[in-house]
């Protein structure tokens, strides 16, 4: 599989709707398959050493820490790890195992807060923001084997692209972050994310596989289906009624699947005020930011990226929102998603993102219902594959990327 996104820019317009993304792509194949991924224990095992331990995890955005000694924790369940990311003086983010290097106690308790160091609850232990162990109580009463300098808090690789806080969690990665995000990485640079620092955020847990709470966001075939009550109609039209991708990209780890909005689309009074005085996602929007809509498609509306194993950095015109999805155990998951817009400069503004921000929550609701529904058809067994369409192009890829990490074990 090619490391780099294959351009189909000059595909058409006209014809766009008629094409085969999957056949692009050979490797992939088009067989029905397998469930396993999704219901077997010992896939997830696998999946944890394979693919969570050995790849580049987002984990935030710097914004969550824009000050000397700003922290927030990341609870990292499938690795059965919890990680401290914190603003030293020197303003460098860094990440530290969120453990006490004394009794291994977990050393910061809250998710998230501002410190001039950390001191563990269970002995008084104290560390600075670059991790270095400072005070210890009773210090004399240690050993001549016991050195203060070896001690301090255990380092976890930490780099930043383009504002995004990312971790490995092998000692030594085999990739520096450029080299992991490759192409995609390359071809969002200089979108304007720093730009849209206001954040919105849900969570919550599902009780289904990650990889099925990813599928269902990285396609838009049952769009016509699912989302009747909400933003259906804004993203389908009577030529493209099932979502057919626009333009696909798919590279070695992650991919790229574009989606069209309806120009024709009858926004309601109220969406139609909070649309003049800002983006909202459900109105198709066309303008596209630098590092978006690869086509260069007239009715473009929306870029689904998937960084590979479990980030969408999803880009609209004026506003863009991200999934994580964490696995806690096969048939568990704790979902983050964070939609981000310009600081509101007035009343009109903040209303549309207060639209937006409620409309993606009624989208999401509709998608994790049936995420569950679906899990639970999965775990039942009476189906040992499943068919999918060239609609579901990136799921397919997905599946076989993990598939190729975990035949690479070494």
């Amino acid at each position: 599989m090619s490391a780099v996104l294959k351009n189909t820019t000059n595909t058409p317009h006209s014809k766009v709707f008629e094409k085969m993304w999957t056949l692009d792509y050979p490797e992939l194949g088009t067989d029905p398959v397998s469930t396993e991924p999704l219901v077997s224990p010992e896939y997830f095992e696998r999946e944890r050493d394979l693919v969570f331990r050995r790849s580049w995890l987002n984990v935030g955005r710097e914004e969550q820490i824009p000050n000397a000694g700003d922290y927030f924790v990341q609870e990292v369940a499938v690795c059965n790890t919890s990680i401290i990311l914190v603003r030293g003086k020197d303003g460098t983010i860094r990440g530290f195992q969120n453990v006490c290097t004394h009794r291994s106690n977990k050393l910061v308790w809250d998710s998230k807060g501002t410190c001039g160091g950390f001191r563990c609850k269970y002995h008084g232990w104290s560390f600075t923001t670059d991790g270095r162990l400072v005070g210890i109580p009773d210090e004399e009463q240690f050993f001549d084997s016991f050195d203060k300098g070896e001690n301090g808090l255990l380092p976890v690789t930490t780099d930043v692209w383009e504002g995004f806080i990312y971790i490995n969690l092998e000692p030594n990665p085999k990739e520096t972050l450029p080299e992991f995000l490759g192409e995609m990485g390359e071809r969002l640079s200089g979108y304007p994310f720093k730009e849209l620092s206001t954040c919105y955020t849900y969570s919550g847990v599902i009780n289904a596989n990650w990889k099925a709470g990813m599928y269902a966001f990285n396609e838009v075939y049952h769009l016509a289906f699912v989302h009747t009550a909400s933003g259906g109609e804004s993203l389908g039209t009577k030529e493209n009624r099932y979502g057919r991708p626009l333009w696909v990209g798919l590279g070695s780890r992650h991919h790229t699947n574009t989606i069209g909005g309806n120009s024709n689309f009858k926004m309601t009074p109220v969406e139609a005020v909070a649309a003049r005085h800002g983006p909202v996602m459900s109105q198709g929007n066309t303008k596209s930011p630098l590092g978006t809509n690869p086509s260069q498609h007239p009715n473009w509306a929306i870029d689904i990226n998937v960084i590979f194993p479990n980030h969408f950095v999803d880009t609209f015109q004026g506003t863009y929102f991200t999934y994580n999805f964490w696995p806690i155990s096969v048939d568990k998951t704790h979902y983050e998603v964070r939609a981000y817009y310009a600081p509101p400069k007035n009343a009109g503004e903040r209303f549309a993102q207060e639209y937006s921000r409620v409309w993606l929550r009624d989208v999401l609701l509709e998608d994790l219902e049936m995420i569950e529904h679906s899990q639970k058809g999965l775990a039942s067994g009476v189906r040992t594959h499943v068919h999918l369409q060239d609609s579901e192009v990136c799921v397919r890829h997905h599946l076989k990327v993990v598939a190729d990490h975990l035949a690479r074990a070494d």
